[in-house]
């Protein structure tokens, strides 16, 4: 066997086990952009139009941009419907409640991101991100929020919440920094059941390799994607303590003097038995008629595991098995897995920036409305992106092309994120002249008691 960089051998218990050394993988966010954010600078805002109305038939007006805005960054950044109208000028509560209520489905969120997405995707400056221009790595990752009131779907999770409950924003990003889906569930759930579904919403964007924690990871879930074209990817913590897997007819005698040497064999008889039903569930994944994570919540409620369940992780464990040794062989794929990773947690830092009114829990207590209120901020962190994308495409297109400045314009933004807020006011004005100082009530003060 090659001598691999970046790995270690140990003995112990006369059990050879594996070490992988640290890394340094910088990935520092200097990229300031000292100006004015605007929603409306976002390509003219064109995902307003995806706001329709529940019932086209009877409505009359639409709704102005003004609400639609208000009720976006009410909902977005966890101010609330009733206090983003107080703080408001020019806003009416009751009309802005309307707007909400009959424009801010779901479906209208998640196809106003799409616009923004598109627009993002049709455009060459993100592919300086991409490692390949053949493939297209993704990740996701999961965020914990306090209930801040009776949550229909918060559980408790001590580890996060103490003895308080909560709930799990899940978020999908890829390599150029775009936020295509994100989901909302209970504490208590496994994130692993949820990748699937954010993988098969891939109107926009298309995943060829996709990268979790060990809190994504399952054997059950790198048969899933396998099966549906997927190249899965974790980062799996203590992986010397995994168990690596082969077939019988690999005896021990075969494999003198590896250093990694698989623990078990892979039940192949289980495999067969169910494989017929492995691809009824595969196909019904993939035609969209249920999702993954319905799926696995129905094959985890019995008391003993399920044998369509077990047969899914026979056939995982073969995918396992062969992703681990080339992920301790191939140093670019740690790095490339490490640093998508970094991603998402750089866009969970910009979720609970965005969300000023309170950054460490919902203020709506049921799941629909956590979801809607996750795709406004999901809207506001794409559209921030979107304008610090449209930002550096007009520097480009200013600076001269005979000359090397757009060569080393373009190689400083690859080497750092465009994920910044830095430059974006995110708390509002302050306005502290003399004419707002004055009492503008006239009220007396009152008469001291002798």
């Amino acid at each position: 066997m090659e001598k691999t960089v970046h790995l270690q051998f140990q003995h112990q218990n006369r059990r050879k086990i594996w070490r992988k050394q640290r890394f340094n993988l910088s990935f520092r966010i200097v990229l300031y952009l000292w100006s004015r954010f605007s929603l409306r600078s976002t390509s003219t805002a064109v995902f307003l139009g995806e706001f329709q109305h529940w019932q086209q038939r009877y409505t009359k007006n639409r709704a102005t941009d003004k609400m639609l805005y208000a009720g976006i960054i009410g909902k977005g950044c966890a101010i609330g419907t009733p206090k983003i109208a107080r703080i408001s000028s020019q806003i009416n509560e009751n009309k802005l409640s309307h707007v909400i209520n009959w424009y801010f489905s779901l479906e209208n969120i998640r196809a106003a991101n799409d616009c923004v997405i598109k627009l993002l995707d049709g455009m060459e400056l993100p592919d300086t991100y991409r490692r390949s221009k053949s493939t297209l790595h993704t990740a996701s990752d999961g965020q914990k929020f306090t209930a801040r009131t009776n949550y229909l779907n918060a559980n408790y999770s001590f580890k996060y919440f103490g003895k308080e409950q909560g709930v799990s924003a899940y978020t999908f990003v890829d390599e150029r920094n775009l936020l295509w889906h994100s989901l909302v569930f209970s504490a208590a759930e496994r994130e692993s059941a949820y990748v699937i579904d954010g993988l098969m919403r891939n109107d926009v964007v298309k995943s060829d390799i996709h990268s979790t924690d060990t809190h994504g990871y399952s054997e059950a879930i790198f048969a899933v994607t396998y099966l549906l074209g997927f190249s899965y990817a974790p980062r799996i913590k203590n992986l010397k303590k995994q168990t690596l897997y082969t077939f019988k007819t690999l005896k021990k005698t075969n494999y003198p003097g590896w250093n990694i040497i698989p623990d078990k064999y892979i039940n192949r008889n289980i495999i067969e038995e169910t494989w017929d039903d492995v691809l009824r569930l595969v196909s019904t994944i993939k035609l969209k008629e249920t999702t993954a994570s319905e799926i696995f919540r129905r094959l985890n409620s019995y008391s003993k595991q399920h044998r369509l369940y077990q047969g899914l992780k026979a056939f995982g464990q073969i995918i396992k098995s062969q992703f681990i040794l080339r992920y301790l062989d191939d140093v670019e794929l740690r790095q490339a897995i490490e640093k998508q990773l970094n991603k998402v947690e750089l866009a969970n830092r910009l979720t609970r920036a965005v969300a000023v009114g309170d950054p460490r829990g919902f203020i709506q207590p049921e799941k629909e409305e956590q979801e809607i209120a996750e795709a406004c901020n999901r809207l506001i962190k794409n559209s921030i992106i979107c304008w610090n994308y449209l930002y550096i495409f007009d520097r480009l297109a200013r600076l001269d092309k005979q000359s090397n400045q757009q060569k080393i314009l373009l190689s400083a933004i690859s080497s750092h994120s465009v994920m910044s807020w830095a430059h974006i006011n995110m708390l509002g004005e302050y306005d502290f002249s003399d004419i707002k100082l004055k009492d503008s009530f006239g009220i007396r003060s009152p008469t001291l008691l002798t």
